[in-house]
């Protein structure tokens, strides 16, 4: 069987990808440790795909717990060259309200305490990656173009803020957030694109907003239940097989 080239990670509500055919179960181990659960491999449109969730198929890893150097690594053992990371996020500013599906082109990193390099361990090498765009312009390229053939609206940009979690945030926390120019806040943006950067890896995301983050969007006193974030990811992320599909096929 040939590599999967592309490798799709599932964040929150995506712990798999249905639409994967003669799928195999792969469980490697990295010299980073163990991923977060099994890795499937199978066909989509033809071409090989691989599917991690990254917080495990039970969602038994919170944001600051999870492997992701290991993550990373076992995909690029695979043979994967692109990642694809679908991140369930919180809506910032007026175009990102709930359902709606993102590719940003900005990060801001407001995580701690998480090993954030493969340069940690004692005589590795040092690197000093060029990550004034977080997100590979191509790949990002490649996903808005799968899009507009899939028939599946995205919003092109778009500024992602990665806290630490696995809490929401406070209304002065995104106040904050939002001065700083993000318009979306996730858990699990960082340090995994810096650690696609530093692997070589090509690497975009897919934002999946579930939800306004506290005291945004039009009712700001509005609660946040995990029903309705489940339900947003569910009906944001009903394109999504088409799209990857457009993706590989391209």
């Amino acid at each position: 069987m040939s590599d999967p080239a592309l490798a799709v990670i599932g964040g929150t509500g995506l712990y798999k990808l249905a639409e994967l055919e003669d799928v195999e179960t792969l469980q490697p181990q990295t010299r980073f440790g163990a991923p977060s659960g099994p890795i499937r491999v199978g066909r989509l449109g033809g071409r090989r795909v691989a599917f991690l969730a990254r917080h495990g198929e039970g969602h038994s890893l919170p944001p600051h717990k999870i492997n992701y150097r290991a993550n990373l690594a076992a995909l690029q053992a695979l043979g994967a060259t692109r990642v694809l990371a679908l991140n369930t996020v919180g809506g910032i500013t007026e175009r990102f309200g709930p359902r709606v599906l993102a590719c940003p082109d900005q990060l801001i990193d407001y995580t701690w305490g998480r090993i954030s390099t493969i340069c940690e361990e004692e005589g590795s090498e040092v690197l000093h990656v060029d990550f004034g765009e977080p997100y590979t312009r191509a790949l990002r390229q490649a996903v808005l173009a799968a899009a507009r053939t899939a028939g599946v609206a995205v919003v092109d940009g778009g500024c992602y803020g990665a806290t630490q979690g696995p809490r929401l945030e406070t209304r002065a926390e995104i106040a904050r957030l939002r001065r700083d120019g993000c318009d979306l806040v996730g858990m699990t943006g960082m340090p995994e694109a810096g650690l696609a950067r530093e692997l070589g890896l090509d690497y975009a995301c897919l934002a999946i907003v579930a939800n306004w983050a506290a005291g945004a969007g039009p009712d700001p006193d509005e609660a946040i239940t995990l029903q309705d974030v489940l339900d947003n990811v569910a009906a944001a992320t009903a394109g999504v097989p088409a799209l990857v599909r457009a993706l590989v096929a391209a």
